[in-house]
């Protein structure tokens, strides 16, 4: 995602949960990076190192966030670097870096930022959903052979089943406020671009 950018990368490898490897490689990152960008480690386990190493070298600016996938989103900052700490689970990698990281390196970089397209669909799956927070479900919109747009699911959709994502063309954007959804109901889709 982030070569689809165009951005420079520099790779860092895997660090090892281990608080003062963890504190070295943010170190390192800050000096030579203007965004530092970590996947996993973010939650409140009892090796998840990020909280307290972001707390110590930098600053956090949220930490957890009404979403799902991808609560444990941290933003921050790491001396001059902008930091974000996205969760472990492929999934919501990948869905917090699309709808939070993308727009802020697009900015950062100059780039004409612009509200991602979204537009209704009718639902072919009902879907279970709890009010309280925003979901990202993973789906695949088509034209029904009356001519209305349709999304219907990609299957399950743990936040570690990565073939959720890879068969998605959209999102099926289900707001914080939204209940159950049934069979034929109207639905929020955003194309995954």
């Amino acid at each position: 995602m982030l070569q689809q950018l165009g951005v420079e990368i520099l790779d860092m490898g895997v660090v090892p949960d281990q608080p003062e490897r963890v504190k070295q490689a943010f170190e390192q990152a800050a000096a030579m990076a203007d965004v530092v960008i970590t996947s996993g480690g973010v939650s409140v386990g009892e090796a998840d190192y990020i909280k307290p190493t972001l707390r110590e070298l930098g600053e956090i600016n949220f930490w957890k966030i009404a979403m799902k996938p991808g609560r444990p989103l941290t933003y921050g900052k790491l001396g001059k670097a902008h930091f974000f700490g996205l969760p472990g689970n492929p999934v919501a990698v990948m869905v917090t870096f699309l709808q939070f990281v993308k727009p802020a390196l697009q900015q950062l970089s100059g780039a004409e930022v612009t509200s991602p397209l979204r537009f209704k669909a009718r639902a072919c799956n009902a879907i279970r959903k709890r009010p309280g927070r925003m979901e990202f479900q993973r789906g695949i919109y088509s034209q029904a052979e009356d001519g209305n747009l349709q999304v219907r699911l990609t299957g399950r959709q743990g936040s570690g089943i990565l073939s959720s994502m890879s068969l998605a063309n959209c999102f099926i954007v289900l707001s914080d406020e939204q209940a159950d959804v049934a069979i034929g109901d109207e639905i929020l889709v955003e194309p995954i671009l």
